[in-house]
C-alpha cells in the first residue's frame, strides 16, 4: 500500500521525475484516499479532503515534510460524513464540500467543529451522487458535477446554481443527456474570464478502462442536452480513466490526472484561454 503523501513536481517535469518536495507523515493527518487537492493562490494554501476522518485539511502552500495542517474542519457540528472533493472560493472566502445529495459551505478560515453557513439540499436540487463543485465568482454561480453509477450513458450531469443558493432550490440550468457524453463527472476546473467549465468524464466506475472517456469543456451559459464545445479524448490523447483536471492559464495548459495510467498528463490547449 502506498503511503499517504502529496508530491510537488516542477511544471516541466516528465517521465519518471523526482518530486521537488513531499508532504507526508503522521503529523500531516493525511489519509490514503485523497481524491481532491485544491490550491488557493490568493492565500497560498493547499486544501485536501480526508474522508476517513470526516475532515477538511488546510496547509501552507509551501508545506513540506511532516508538517501539520494549519487548520482542520472536523466535528459533529460540521455534519461532514466522508468528504471526497471540495472547492475553495478565495473571492468570497468560502470552502464548498459536495456530499451525495447535498452541498455544504463553510467560511474559508473555519477551524475545528464549525457548522456550515449554508446547505444546498432537497428533492428540487436534483443532487444525487454529487461528486465535485467549482465556483464562478465573476457570474456568482456554482457548478456541481454528479454521477449515476448505474448508468452506461447520459446518467451524470452538470448542475448550475446561484452561488448563494441554499435549501431546496432548483438549478438554474442542467447539462445532461446522451449528447453530453456524460456518464459521471469527477473533478472540474473553471475559467471565469470566458465562463468555461472544464470537467473530467472518466466513464463507468466499475471498469478500469472504460470507453468514451474525455475531458470536456462546456460554457456556463449551456443548458440541456448539449455536447461539449471541445473535448480531449480518443486514442491519440492517451487517456484511459481521467479523474483529476486543473488548468494553468499562464501557459495555456490543461493538466489531467489519469487513474489507470497512474500519471499526470499536460495538454497545450490555447483555444479555451
Amino acid at each position: 500500500m502506498a503511503h499517504p503523501q502529496i508530491a510537488a513536481f516542477a511544471r516541466l517535469a516528465g517521465e519518471n521525475a523526482k518530486p521537488t518536495r513531499l508532504l507526508a507523515g503522521q503529523k500531516t493527518l493525511l489519509a490514503r484516499t485523497m481524491h481532491d487537492i485544491r490550491y488557493d493562490e490568493v492565500n497560498d494554501e493547499l486544501l485536501v479532503t480526508n474522508p476517513f476522518a470526516s475532515a477538511i485539511l488546510v496547509y501552507r502552500g509551501s508545506a513540506n515534510g511532516e508538517e501539520a495542517p494549519v487548520r482542520v474542519i472536523q466535528g459533529a457540528k460540521t455534519t461532514i460524513l466522508a468528504p471526497d472533493r471540495l472547492e475553495v472560493d478565495p473571492v468570497n472566502n468560502e470552502i464548498l464540500v459536495p456530499e451525495g445529495n447535498r452541498l455544504l459551505v463553510f467560511p474559508r478560515t473555519a477551524n475545528g467543529d464549525v457548522a456550515p453557513i449554508r446547505v444546498l439540499e432537497g428533492p428540487d436540487t436534483s443532487l444525487v451522487s454529487a461528486e465535485s463543485v467549482v465556483v464562478d465568482p465573476v457570474r456568482n454561480l456554482l457548478i456541481i458535477g454528479t454521477q449515476d453509477r448505474r448508468a452506461t450513458s447520459g446518467g451524470g450531469a452538470l448542475l448550475i446554481f446561484n452561488r448563494t443558493d441554499r435549501g431546496n432550490v432548483k438549478p438554474r440550468a442542467v447539462i445532461r443527456g446522451p449528447n453530453t457524453g456524460i456518464v459521471r463527472i469527477n473533478q472540474m476546473a473553471i475559467y471565469p474570464p470566458k465562463g468555461w467549465i472544464i470537467a473530467s468524464m472518466p466513464g463507468r466506475a466499475d471498469q478500469q478502462e472504460p470507453e468514451g472517456v474525455f475531458i470536456g469543456v462546456w460554457s456556463i451559459q449551456d443548458n440541456g442536452n448539449v455536447p461539449p464545445r471541445w473535448k480531449i479524448g480518443g486514442p491519440k490523447s492517451g487517456l484511459m480513466k481521467p479523474r483529476g483536471v486543473a488548468i494553468n492559464p499562464n501557459h495555456k495548459e490543461v493538466i489531467v490526472a489519469d487513474m489507470s495510467l497512474n500519471s499526470v498528463l499536460t495538454f497545450y490547449f490555447p483555444e479555451i484561454f
